[in-house]
Parts: C-alpha cells; structure tokens; sequence
C-alpha cells in the first residue's frame, strides 16, 4: 500500500509538472504574440489577409469572383470569425495569440516524445528546446494571422498525431482520420503543405515496406482527405479555376529556380562552422566508441560538443560584433543551413538503421522546410517555421544519445545536456532579438514618434507608428461622408484595411495591387474599372511598404485620367471621380 502510495504521488507530482511547464509555454507564447500586435503593424498583409476574408464573409467566392493565388483555409477561418463575433481586428489577433500558444505547447510535446529514449534529462532538455518559442513560435516574429504560420501549427499537429498512432500500435480509424488530416495543410499553403503532405506519404509507405504495414492506412487517409478537399472546391469554385490561380498562377509569380534555392548552401561563412560541426560529430562518435578509457571519453566529448556550438556560438557574438541588426539576425539565419544539412545525413541513416515514425520525423519536417523556401527564396521565409527546426535539434539530441549506456555510460550525458542548454539560450537571446529588433519586416515602416491607435471600431485593437492611422480616419470619415455605399471604388494600390474597416462591399476583382496577387496590366485595369462602372477612384501617396507594389502605377493613373478627375486631396489620399 505504500508503494503504491508513493508511485500515485510521483505520477501526481509528474503531471503537475508537465502541465505548469506546458501552461507556462501556452501562456508566455500568446502574452508576446499579443503584445507584438499592441505596438505594430503591417498593414500590406495584415489587409490581405483579412479583406479577403471579409470578401469571403460577403459570400464571395475565392478563384471564381475574384483571383486568388492562395490556399483557401487561412481566409476561411478568418471569415468565420467574421461571422461570430464581426468587425474588429483584436479577435484576429487573440486567434493568433492563442494558435501560436498552441504551436509551442505542440512542439514541446513532439520534443518530448523524440527524446522519450535518449538517455538525457528528458523533461528538462525538452522544456529547454521549447523555450526560446516564446519569441520564435509561429506567430512571434510576424504577429498578424497568416498562412504560414497556420500551415506550421497544423503540420505540428500531424506530427504529434503520426508519433500518438505509432505508439497505439497504428489503430485502423485513428491511423486512417490521421491520414485524412495529413491533406489539409495542402489547402492552408499549398507548397509547403504539398511537401509535407509527399514527405509524410513517402515515409508511410517506407514504413509499410520496412516494418508496419498498418503506416499504409496513412496513406488511404490522405487520398481521401485529398479527396474530400476537391469535392468541397469543386462544388463551391471549381477544381479548374483552383487549379490555375494557385498552382499555374502562383508558380509563375513566386516559384524560384533550384538555383536560388541551393544558393543558400553555397554561403562561404558555412565553411568553417560546418568543418568544425563535422569534426564535433567525429570526436563524438570516437568518444562514444572508446570503451578503454572514462577520462578520455569525457575529454572527446566536452571537445566535440565545443566544435558543434561554434556556429551557435557564432550567432550570440554577432549581438556584440556586428552594428548592423540585419548582420545580427543574418548570424542567426545562418544556422538554418547547417542543421538542415546535418539532419539529413542522420535522420536518412536512422530511417534505414530503425525505421519508426519517430525516426522518419526528421525527413518529413526537411521536405515540408523546402517546400515552404519554394514561395520565398530567402532564410527569412523561417519565420513561421522555428518550431519545425526545433524537432530536429531534438531529433539530432536523442541520436546523439543512442546507446549510450551501453556504449559508454553515463558521463556523456552530461556534455550533451550542456549542448542543449547551450543551443536554448543562444535561440532564446539570439530569437528574442530577432523578434524584437523586427528585422523580418524591414520592408515595412515601423518608424514614428508617436505610437498611434486606431479610433475606428473595427480596427480596434489596430496601433502603429507614424500617421498612417489619422489619414486613414480622415479617409474613412470622407469616404462615410461624400461616396454613396453602392458605389464602386478602386483603391491604389490596396494597402489600408479599407473595406474590412468601412463595411462596404468590394465590386473590384483585385483589391491589393501587387505583382504576385495582380494577374492585370495597367491597360487592363483601366478597362474593368469601366465594366465594373467604378464611380471613384482613392490613390495613396505614401505607403507603409518600402517599395512600390504596383509598378505601372504612373501608367495607370494616365489611362485612368481620361475617364476620371481629381476631386479632393486629404492628407495622404487623393480623390478621384468619373467625369
């Protein structure tokens, strides 16, 4: 009776445990992802975001009312929020708040499960990893609601449930619902939920062939899953119409060349930080072999885990060494292309040594990272994705780890205990100054004296710096005043939250003037604008966004003076009407 006593009270202390650390890690993660959205914003994808989600609330249909080169499911669940609780921009960012929070908790749960057997503190190391997601989690460098960050936090989720069906023993409806949920990230961003969606097939059926032949209900799942997505499409937009905007479309406007994407690995700086790394691993694996001698063992150990740190290393200097902050995250960046590489020749030694699903997580979360570089061609498209890199830290840890009590004993654990405590602290101060010094929206103007909040009632919750907001009141309250509510009107190039904001219906197919959302020419605009019959036409002089999104625009605003004069001149917006 005592015993069992005692075993209750462990198990009772253990839970109380995992779930303060796992409330701490919730909590911390939306507390800064809401904070964040208290003191900026960035309104060309903030708009994009939520005014096509507003299109939708409207009962507009995404690929045939209007083009759209994107997966469906971001927009559509922000639509619904629409529905439930209307107009105002604070419920979009507390849904942010809370799936980030979710993100982190998932991926210390992923941690913990990868580190299950190594033979390290399990509990601690894998809170350690998790820790720095406070500042590096889905939401945290970006804030606002957005596809990637989605995508990622249902890729975490798939992860965890593939590790909870293999531990179950690969049950029939549970392995085949997990499959079904394997598709939908393909419909929340359609490259990199494509890769994850072919890496996770791939490794199921690897699985099958290997050791469990029951992996293959994984892959009936995601047929159906597939399946059911088109089913849904083609009975509200068509399959056909889908198809080309965000697969024909979106490739030519974003997709980069395998030149670019590999460019990455070719970075000279990589040298001699993967040339230490690779010697760190060698004295690693001497360490661990030499049977002969506990002192010598130790002494390869401590030295190998010093070589793996350099590059980590490396980035906790460049706070102190480089001035420039780009310089500082490029650092950070930096270690992306070393880990990626490293994992690859592990995770695929792994998969051919001990297939398991817990093994294959590795090569699932490298393919589903590539396939999100495909819309981006630069390390900053990561922001979403440090979760993802945190899997295989930990994956890399319990490799590490493997059979080191029979192979040596105990006294390496400790150097590999300091080596994840190591890479904690330098993602921890390393990431929260990425996320603070907001390096990754440096194409945006996040400059001002004074921090503005918005009095409009829809975007409350809205503050940035400049006088971006006040021109924009005043714009609104011209517009409420002076333009009947059936009027169309053509906004330029489409920055402001302009029709989510003043509750009017858009009767122009693109509402944000950019080249990779923008499938017209200047002379084509100019001519829809005359079939649409748009009454008005609101020009912005100058944007939030560092560069000009519409590049003809000089060309545009001569085809349209022939139909259209100016009529009124605001701080920052000039007026025009059809003649």
């Amino acid at each position: 009776m005592i015993l069992k006593a005692m075993r209750r009270r462990d198990r009772n202390h253990i839970f109380a445990i995992e779930c303060t650390s796992g409330a701490f890690l919730f909590l911390a993660t939306a507390a800064f992802v809401l904070w964040q959205n208290t003191h900026l914003t960035v309104l060309w994808d903030l708009s994009y975001i939520l005014e096509n989600a507003d299109r939708m609330a409207l009962g507009q249909m995404p690929y045939r009312d209007f083009p759209f080169p994107y997966a469906p499911l971001t927009f559509a669940v922000q639509a619904a929020i629409i529905h439930l609780f209307g107009h105002a921009v604070i419920y979009h960012y507390v849904y942010a708040a809370v799936t980030s929070g979710a993100g982190t908790v998932l991926c210390w749960r992923i941690l913990r499960r990868l580190l299950r057997d190594a033979a390290l503190p399990q509990r601690a190391v894998a809170f350690l990893l998790a820790l720095p997601l406070v500042f590096l989690s889905t939401n945290s460098i970006f804030p606002h609601p957005f596809y990637d960050s989605d995508c990622t936090l249902f890729v975490l989720l798939c992860l965890w449930l593939l590790l909870k069906v293999e531990d179950a023993g690969y049950p029939a409806i549970g392995t085949f619902a997990c499959g079904v949920l394997l598709a939908v990230p393909l419909f929340i961003k359609q490259n990199t939920g494509l890769a994850f969606l072919a890496s996770a097939v791939v490794c199921a059926v690897w699985l099958a062939v290997r050791r469990q032949r029951a992996a293959l209900a994984l892959v009936a799942g995601a047929t159906a899953g597939i399946a059911i997505g088109l089913a849904l499409i083609q009975h509200t937009a068509g399959v056909r119409s889908y198809l080309h905007w965000t697969v024909e479309f979106a490739a030519s406007r974003r997709l980069p060349g395998l030149s670019t994407m590999l460019g990455v690995y070719e970075d000279r700086s990589l040298l001699w930080p993967g040339v230490a790394f690779a010697v760190g691993i060698g004295l690693w694996m001497a360490g661990r072999n030499h049977s002969k001698n506990r002192k010598t063992r130790e002494v390869l150990a401590w030295s190998s885990i010093a070589l793996m740190s350099v590059s980590l290393l490396m980035a906790v200097a460049a706070l102190g060494m480089q001035d420039n902050a780009s310089d500082r995250v490029e650092a950070l960046l930096r270690v992306w292309p070393l880990l990626l590489a490293v994992t690859l020749g592990a995770a695929l030694w792994q998969a051919w040594r001990r297939p398991s699903m817990a093994q294959l997580v590795p090569l699932i979360v490298l393919g589903t990272v590539h396939g999100a570089f495909l819309s981006q061609q630069l390390w900053g498209s990561t922001y979403a994705l440090w979760p993802l890199l945190m899997t295989l830290i930990a994956a890399l840890l319990a490799g590490a780890s493997e059979d080191i009590q029979q192979s040596s004993g105990h006294e390496l654990t400790r150097p590999l205990t300091a080596l994840a405590a190591i890479t904690s602290v330098t993602l921890l101060i390393c990431g929260g100054y990425y996320a603070l010094s907001h390096e990754r929206l440096d194409y945006v103007d996040l400059d001002g004296p004074v921090l503005r909040h918005s009095k409009l009632p829809a975007l409350r919750g809205v503050a940035m710096r400049g006088e971006y907001l006040p021109q924009f009141e005043e714009l609104a309250a011209y517009v409420e005043r002076e333009i009947p509510r059936d009027d169309a009107i053509l906004t330029l190039p489409g920055e402001d939250l302009f029709y989510y904001a003043t509750g009017r219906t858009p009767r122009f197919p693109v509402i944000l003037m950019d080249n990779t959302v923008n499938p017209y020419g200047a002379a084509q605009l100019a001519e829809l604008a005359r079939e649409r019959n748009v009454r008005w036409v609101i020009v912005k002089r100058q944007l939030q966004l560092q560069e000009e999104p519409l590049a003809f625009r000089a060309q545009l605003l001569q085809l349209l003076a022939r139909d259209y004069k100016r009529v009124e001149s605001l701080d920052n917006y000039d007026i025009y009407r059809r003649k």
